[in-house]
């Protein structure tokens, strides 16, 4: 009897009730990794410490290999493009941070299974590169065009769908300003590495990591809607599988803690000593600026305006806050939220749907501040 790709890609489901992570979970959470929430203290992330989605394979492209971007469909001047020529352009570097779409996934009740992420799928990076929108106007758009096609050179299958990894942007976000679209060649000042999709990949500030599209061959202008499987079947808000359901787009605002105090290792439950405790972290969105970050202290019961840092003109990067807190002894759980200048905020329970998407749940951190006795131990 012959064999399919469907016999190797299993569809998408939720864990049944008190399911632990499965293998096949654990798999994919030994190659994708998130930030130690430690450091978020950085301004820009280390690349080495940026979280890391990666859907296929890492494509293997050796130093000075030929690579070329290919940019066609409904243009009147279709370009092909190397790495070098692309640095020849005018170039943007913009600070950007990255969430991936189904971060705090692994929260959820039911899980969806999939990568199991907790709270640390995020990261900041300078990146560098050429605006889309740029590249867009070189080629001559036509009439009627709707969205601009990304592929990238991840090849794998997904629920029995074999595929490249392919994402689009409607023309106006591909064009537009606000965000600025780049074809990016550097992160943090250096050639991108490998696992963030070296030699090109887009950036698409304000949006979720799956619009980021790695390892970028080609770009192309359509006039239909894009109906590929990571647009129109994965990374869509749904309660139910047989729903067309809503896409997935723009971060929801999110505050994170740097972890304070200490850790047990398997836990990760931190440990304070009494007294004064700064407590800071970053906050973002990716819909309008933050405006208001807050923390609780007692369980999400009440909470205190945190100072949040001058605005730095990074519109599309986080934005450090802290809160100077006095430490009795006990245990705690702390939390954060952020507001953003169009109100939105963060839910004290979170929203579901059925992919894991767009979480943006309080955070909540367990502290046990010690006694007197054994604080100096």
């Amino acid at each position: 009897m012959g064999r399919r790709l469907a016999d190797t890609s299993t569809p998408a489901r939720l864990a049944a009730p008190e399911e632990g992570i499965g293998r096949d979970e654990l798999a994919l959470a030994t190659r994708n990794h998130g930030l130690p929430l430690e450091a978020m203290r950085h301004d820009l992330t280390p690349p080495g410490l940026h979280y890391v989605l990666t859907h296929y394979d890492i494509p293997y492209v050796p130093e000075g290999a030929p690579w070329q971007l290919v940019l066609g469909g409904r243009v009147r001047r279709p370009l092909t493009l190397t790495p070098a020529e692309l640095r020849a352009l005018p170039r943007v570097t913009t600070r950007v941070t990255m969430e991936c779409a189904g971060n705090g996934r692994a929260l959820l009740t039911p899980r969806p299974v999939s990568q199991p992420w907790l709270v640390e799928a995020v990261g900041t990076a300078e990146w560098t590169g050429v605006p889309l929108r740029l590249l867009l106007a070189a080629a001559g758009v036509e009439d009627g065009a709707v969205d601009v096609v990304c592929t990238g050179a991840d090849h794998g299958v997904e629920r029995g769908v074999e595929q490249d990894y392919q994402r689009a942007l409607p023309l106006d976000v591909a064009t537009g300003t606000e965000p600025e679209v780049l074809v990016a060649y550097e992160m943090n000042g250096a050639p991108l590495p490998p696992q963030h999709g070296s030699p090109l990949r887009l950036v698409v500030p304000g949006w979720y990591g799956m619009a980021h599209v790695k390892w970028l061959r080609g770009i192309t202008v359509t006039d239909a809607p894009f109906a590929g499987f990571q647009q129109t079947v994965a990374y869509r808000l749904r309660q139910h599988p047989d729903e067309e359901g809503e896409p997935v787009t723009r971060i929801a605002p999110r505050a994170l803690l740097v972890p304070p105090g200490f850790p047990d290792f398997m836990s990760r439950a931190r440990v304070v000593r009494p007294g004064a405790v700064t407590l800071e972290g970053r906050a973002w969105s990716g819909r309008a600026p933050v405006v208001r970050a807050e923390v609780s202290t007692d369980a999400r019961h009440s909470w205190h305006e945190a100072e949040l840092e001058p605005d730095t003109g990074h519109r599309w990067a986080w934005r450090r806050w802290r809160f100077d807190w006095r430490a009795e002894p006990g245990e705690f759980v702390l939390s954060a939220r952020a507001t953003d200048a169009e109100g939105h905020t963060q839910p004290l329970q979170q929203p579901w749907n059925r992919g894991g998407f767009a979480n943006n749940l309080v955070q909540r951190v367990q502290v046990l501040c010690l006694d007197e006795e054994s604080a100096g131990h």
